[in-house]
């Protein structure tokens, strides 16, 4: 896999299928789809930033790169993608063979664009929403308080921040008018409307500024001093943000022991909305939503106040009997669509031992491009590790990007003319992401955090995965490890002819994003891929040696769970079962009805592997999760890159003794013995497990004494390696420290193959057995085998 580890080096990208399929049929018995996983602004530290527009193709609007034909002598340049002829402009007349510009190295399939005109940093400050819960006890509010006073002390001088406080109703602080606490009260039971919330909280009280020049004009002609009311710097706003946090109380109203607490999330992250709609729209701005329980006020409850009725379940939702869940994941659908054309961020930070409704808000999390934690506690280290890495800089800061003003660009993508995209446009647009491929090739969607802009054209497939019917995405919110997963299909029916020129058995792809940098300016990052395609006797081969088992095993959990969530009769076991069937069927070799014939090459011996921990994964598996952990388990999935990903499908297991360094374990219950240190890192979760021998010499005090200063560091390297895990991560996963047969000992065992059982006729040696019905990778891949070769 090595390649392919280093094309994502170079350009970001992982293809499952690094030779493609020349047909439409050659692509469906490939089983796995004809997909990207593309991390669009990944960073490199040599990839070019060049001061100048992007030259672009006049027909199709794709950028100059390294596969264009270029003639010289006539200064003319053919796209690879539609082949029309353009001419360079007059300041490419010096170009030669010998002196070609950077956009044509053929190393340079990625690359940036930047003007070097005015910086818009000044303009565009980072705008912070704390939309904060109050339903919660006075030890949980001293949490919070707590980490929200830290967050403060983090943010930029020059960022925006305004604060909004919700129970039974919703308050929003005017932090603007520092001589007296004063806030605006909603009814938390009633949708606010924009013109509803501007009318109560009399904006239009000082007469609005002549609306001058783009931003103004997107501020709908609001005063910077009716905006200062509710948003104001951090470097002004500190004390007094300080101050109400520091008097914040529970929520005042009285619940009776029968009853759970009035909650009306839904209508204060609607009064956060219309707030920055109205006052920063197209800026970048953050709703950072802190939930400490179950929403039951308003458009967006999840369940009754009444304690008597439990909260929906996955078995309630697969029987349609949860009578909350459908109008809430409405009311949030339409939440995200007014955030995203507004160009917003929603964020949520849920932190309880009872479900808040993540499965209800994950549309709008996700389609904004949204930080999700999930956590039991705003005390524990999940929540507060995490708050601190949004903010902070460093060795492990996000990167995050935000989209400002797009709407400008929006438009432009949405009339789809011939505009020239110059870079006065792209200065005041960021936050999308465009694609052009082959006419052979047309995109079905994107699984991942992004919105469809709607441009519907020639290269949108009538069949729609995740955000389809386009070609254009809006991202309000990206980090550097934001990912997506483009599905392909291949729509050239008929088989081509024998006699192809070797020019025209290419597929090229290129992705085009628009966003702002860190350093405040707005950048364009063009990477264009080529890959070969194969078709007729004799491709087999050649398919297998573009095969990469990691980005299959991805993109296929991206599928299924998506399938889990849209297709109401799924059998995801079925399904992932059939595809790995006819995948070896298709790709193996054997003798007909020879089970011990079949064997597979290589480059696909480990893609039942990773099937097989698909299968028992939290993905697939939902028993003993609750829809607000799998909804939070399928959003992280969605959004981080191939290796992060492939660590949550299986998990990596090293093991530490005395006898060797450390090393790579089977991910096996074989793996488990009395004198060894085992370190599970299953994304969310890491794990260090001591043996039972290891476990009793740690309690003896033996690592304390002199003459065991070996043991020292043996019980220490784990703990290194963890703490390194995550620091380095986010979400911060959950950190478990538990010894052999202990009760948090649970953990490790989940995730391993159940070679030894309660049923297994040989126990391992050790004595130790899972107790479960699941069947074992070696019976697993029998079945497969004898199914394969029928």
């Amino acid at each position: 896999m090595a390649e392919f580890l280093e094309l994502e080096t170079q350009d970001g990208v992982r293809m499952p299928w690094n030779v493609l399929p020349g047909t439409k049929q050659e692509a469906a018995n490939c089983v796995v789809p004809i997909a990207a996983i593309y991390t669009p602004i990944k960073p490199f530290p040599n990839m070019p930033v060049l001061p100048y527009a992007p030259l672009r193709c006049r027909t199709c609007r794709s950028v100059l790169n390294p596969f264009a034909i270029v003639d010289f002598a006539a200064k003319i340049w053919i796209c690879p993608f539609c082949f029309q002829r353009n001419h360079f402009p007059p300041q490419y007349d010096s170009i030669s063979e010998e002196h070609l510009p950077a956009e044509l190295f053929p190393q340079y399939t990625s690359i940036e664009y930047e003007s070097p005109g005015e910086n818009p940093s000044s303009c565009s400050s980072p705008v912070y929403m704390f939309v904060v819960d109050t339903c919660i006890i006075e030890e949980e509010m001293a949490f919070l308080r707590s980490a929200l006073s830290q967050a403060i002390d983090l943010l930029p001088d020059n960022s925006l921040v305004g604060l909004i406080t919700f129970g039974t109703l919703v308050h929003v602080h005017e932090l603007g008018f520092g001589q007296l606490a004063k806030t605006y009260v909603f009814k938390g039971s009633k949708d606010v409307s924009k013109e509803q919330l501007l009318e109560q909280m009399s904006f239009f009280l000082k007469k609005p500024k002549p609306a001058t020049g783009v931003i103004a004009g997107a501020r709908d002609g609001l005063s910077t001093e009716s905006i200062s009311r509710f948003l104001l710097p951090a470097s002004d706003c500190g004390f007094a943000l300080n101050s109400v946090l520091e008097e914040l109380q529970n929520d005042p109203w009285q619940v009776p022991t029968d009853q759970r607490a009035t909650r009306c999330t839904s209508t204060a992250l609607s009064v956060a909305a219309c707030l920055l709609g109205a006052c920063v729209p197209g800026s970048g701005a953050r709703i950072m939503a802190f939930v400490g329980g179950p929403s039951t006020e308003g458009p967006g409850a999840i369940v009754s106040k009444n304690l008597s009725e439990p909260i929906r379940s996955h078995k309630d939702l697969d029987k349609d009997s949860a009578p909350y869940y459908n109008k809430a994941v409405r009311f949030y659908e339409g939440l995200a669509k007014q955030l995203v054309h507004q160009g917003h961020i929603l964020d949520l930070f849920a932190c309880a031992l009872d479900q808040v409704g993540v499965a209800e808000l994950k549309v709008a999390v996700e389609r904004t491009g949204g930080l999700v934690v999930l956590a039991e506690s705003f005390g524990h280290s999940v929540f507060k590790e995490s708050l601190r890495r949004v903010f902070q800089s460093g060795d492990y800061d996000l990167g995050l990007s935000s989209n400002y003003l797009c709407l400008i660009l929006e438009r432009a993508v949405e009339v789809e003319c011939n505009i020239t995209f110059s870079f006065i446009l792209i200065l005041i647009c960021s936050g999308i992401f465009e694609i052009n491929c082959s006419k052979d090739i047309k995109v079905q969607g994107i699984i991942g955090p992004c919105a469809s802009l709607g441009k519907k054209g020639q290269l949108s497939s009538d069949t729609v995965i995740g955000q389809g019917n386009t070609s254009a995405w809006k991202m309000c919110g990206m980090d550097k490890s934001t990912t997506l997963c483009l599905i392909f299909d291949i729509v050239k029916k008929e088989t081509p002819e024998l006699a192809v020129q070797p020019s025209s058995n290419q597929f090229y792809f290129q992705f085009l994003t628009y966003y702002q940098h860190a350093n405040g300016q707005m950048r364009v990052r063009a990477t264009t891929l080529s890959r070969r395609w194969v078709t007729g006797p004799g491709t087999i081969q050649d398919l297998i040696a573009g095969f990469d088992q990691e980005a299959a095993a991805v993109a296929m959990a991206r599928l299924v769970s998506f399938k889990m969530e849209v297709e109401a009769e799924f059998d995801p076991i079925r399904w992932l079962d059939k595809a790995l069937i006819h995948l070896c069927s298709q790709f193996g070799e054997y003798q007909k009805d020879s089970p011990s014939s079949f064997s597979l090459s290589p480059r696909l011996s480990i893609f039942p592997q990773f099937m097989f921990h698909l299968r028992r994964s939290q993905f697939v598996q939902v028993f003993n999760n609750s829809p607000d952990e799998t909804a939070y388990f399928r959003m992280i999935l969605n959004r981080e890159n191939v290796a992060n990903s492939i660590v949550m499908i299986q998990p990596s297991l090293i093991s530490y003794s005395f006898h060797s360094a450390p090393e790579p374990a089977l991910l096996d219950v074989a793996a488990i013995s009395a004198d060894r240190i085992l370190l599970l890192d299953s994304y969310f979760t890491v794990v260090v497990f001591h043996g039972a021998n290891i476990a009793q010499w740690r309690k003896a005090g033996y690592h304390s004494q002199q003459e065991h200063q070996a043991f020292a560091q043996l019980l220490q390297a784990p703990s290194d390696d963890a703490d390194s895990i995550v620091k380095e991560r986010f979400p911060v996963p959950r950190l478990v420290v538990c010894d052999q047969h202990g009760s948090q000992a649970r953990f490790l065992l989940a995730k391993l193959n159940p070679s030894a059982t309660y049923n297994t006729d040989a126990p391992l040696p050790g004595g130790d057995i899972l107790f479960t019905d699941d069947v074992s990778f070696e019976v697993f891949l029998d079945h497969l085998q004898r199914l394969t070769v029928q």
